[in-house]
């Protein structure tokens, strides 16, 4: 039996008690990036629009580094890419007054280098405007009134903006990791990985201050003293160091959520970890599904847009469960 770590987050919408397949082939779960900008054709970094079959973003990355003979910390890229998909992200490598190879040769079956040119910058993580999705759903069993029904609520409202469980890592492991550093119990000196049990903690009590918002019937409503973001969305608290800049009730809901793991806010802004923001919900752009037929079987076909750092998972959530094939690396 797999145990996990992780709370049972609530559902904004009713469940529909329908259930499917995802990422039983590479093609089922289709990613593209929306770039922050496109290369402008000259300066010290080689840009790479790769398209990615299988492949981890990483493994991509050290590929690059070692046919351009440079470091990996001189290649660049946006945001991690899930490994059980097709994915197309950009890449950037620092090869200042140097011809620079072709890229190209590198084709194969795990990734094909679409565009290849120069910019003045350095891609880095987050620089990004967002992700296009295309996912296949398989061998759907449900009530398709059910399912359809809670795609028309999620245009209008969105969905909960829940950190998803590939950031909490597998059975939720990340949070014990992040509890026993933050209370001295372990010592973790790569910065990497300290940065990633932060940020497990960290999107713990963001979703646990959310999902009291929907277990108090606040879903789709704005509390008195919420604070909202630049395109008028209620956020959620991103713990660190600094006083809440929430007031009245959303102030004492996110207080009153805190004070159940003091330990572990403490702990956040006694690592350096400042106050920030983050929308209560994240709204799909451009939805449209498509129901398809075949040999007996029904798949649903979504596509969607979410900014940078929003899970496609907490689409598929208020949809249907869903039984996944292999890991998940990130959004």
């Amino acid at each position: 039996m797999t145990t996990t770590l992780l709370p049972d987050w609530p559902n904004a919408y009713p469940h529909t008690g329908a259930s499917a397949l995802l990422k039983q082939q590479n093609d089922d779960f289709c990613v593209e990036e929306i770039p922050l900008a496109l290369p402008c054709g000259e300066g010290e970094h080689v840009w790479l629009h790769i398209e990615k079959n299988g492949a981890n973003t990483a493994w991509i990355a050290k590929r690059l580094a070692a046919h351009a003979r440079v470091k990996e910390m001189d290649v660049g890229y946006a945001g991690l890419k899930d490994r059980n998909a097709i994915t197309r992200q950009w890449f950037s490598i620092y090869l200042p007054r140097v011809e620079a190879p072709d890229f190209s040769a590198l084709n194969d079956a795990e990734m094909t280098v679409l565009s290849q040119s120069r910019h003045s910058k350095k891609l880095r993580r987050g620089d990004l405007l967002g992700n296009r999705f295309t996912i296949r759903l398989r061998q759907v069993q449900g009530e398709r009134a059910l399912i359809e029904s809670n795609l028309e609520q999620i245009k209008t409202l969105g969905v909960p903006n829940y950190f998803g469980e590939q950031r909490f890592g597998h059975g939720g492991g990340n949070i014990e990791s992040g509890r026993a550093m933050l209370a001295g119990e372990i010592r973790v000196r790569n910065p990497g990985k300290k940065s990633i049990y932060l940020s497990a903690i960290r999107s713990l009590i963001f979703n646990n201050v959310l999902a009291e918002r929907i277990r108090a019937g606040l879903w789709g409503q704005t509390l008195a003293g919420d604070i909202a973001d630049d395109s008028g969305l209620s956020t959620g608290p991103l713990w660190g160091r600094g006083r809440l800049n929430s007031t009245g009730d959303a102030l004492a809901l996110e207080s009153r959520v805190a004070a159940e793991q003091p330990e572990l806010c403490d702990g956040m802004e006694h690592a350096g970890l400042k106050q920030e923001r983050r929308a209560l919900a994240a709204l799909p752009a451009n939805l449209s599904w498509q129901w398809q037929e075949d040999a007996g079987t029904t798949d649903l076909v979504l596509t969607f847009s979410l900014a940078a750092g929003y899970y496609a998972t907490s689409v598929i959530r208020e949809l249907m469960q869903v039984q996944e094939l292999g890991p998940v690396d990130t959004n």
